[in-house]
């Protein structure tokens, strides 16, 4: 598995149950069709019953598993298709806040875009790498200086596994670098295409692997 609930980011216990089921989900830790028993779950993640019972039915809400009144709860998954277009939803709306930021971002943001990409360059993959990332971006996002894109963002951002850089280490950091110099020299068009590439590249390399994930 590829972390314990206690090492989880933040939230409430169900929202950590949540992300921590959500991630197993869509990096096929959990294939289609694995039965999950409540119990089992309950003392894995040492809490109680009722957290895990709401995150599943969030769950079953979002698709990715299905509650039968006696059959349980079966895990449905994600196709690796439906993967890379999660991944290309927020392609576009990340591509759209790099665009606005490029015209909006203020230079303590860009000083703060350095650093992280700098750390980044020589993280490790893990959950430092996870952090960094996710901070870098954002910065970003805010910049753009709207919140009704950034709230489209975390609608979308919750079907893309929160632990990918864990699953998927492959990572280039020269695109942190591009994508910084796009926005330190205002160059919103291409800011928004090395963002674009830089999340549709990842989902597709997500894709290519889940196939191979239950063998």
């Amino acid at each position: 598995m590829s972390r314990t609930l206690a090492e989880s980011i933040g939230g409430t216990v169900r929202q950590r149950s949540v992300r921590e089921l959500r991630d197993r989900i869509l990096t096929g830790a959990l294939l289609p069709g694995t039965r999950l028993d409540l119990d089992e779950i309950s003392e894995e993640f040492g809490t109680s019953r009722t957290p895990i019972r709401e995150a599943l039915l969030e769950l079953s809400f979002e698709g990715l598993v299905e509650i039968a009144p006696r059959s349980g709860v079966k895990v449905l998954g994600v196709s690796p298709e439906a993967t890379i277009d999660n991944f290309a939803i927020l392609a576009t709306l990340s591509g759209k806040a790099a665009e606005w930021a490029a015209d909006r971002i203020a230079p303590d943001d860009l000083d703060r875009l350095e650093e992280l990409a700098g750390a980044l360059a020589t993280a490790r993959p893990g959950p430092k790498m996870v952090e960094l990332n996710w901070r870098f971006h954002r910065v970003i996002n805010q910049a753009a200086g709207s919140q009704q894109l950034l709230s489209l963002i975390r609608q979308a951002v919750r079907m893309i596994p929160s632990n990918f850089l864990e699953v998927m280490p492959v990572h280039d950091s020269s695109e942190h670098d591009h994508l910084l110099r796009a926005l330190r020299g205002g160059q919103a068009p291409q800011a928004r295409e090395i963002a674009e590439r830089h999340v549709l590249t990842a989902g597709k390399s997500l894709a290519e692997w889940l196939p191979g994930r239950g063998q």
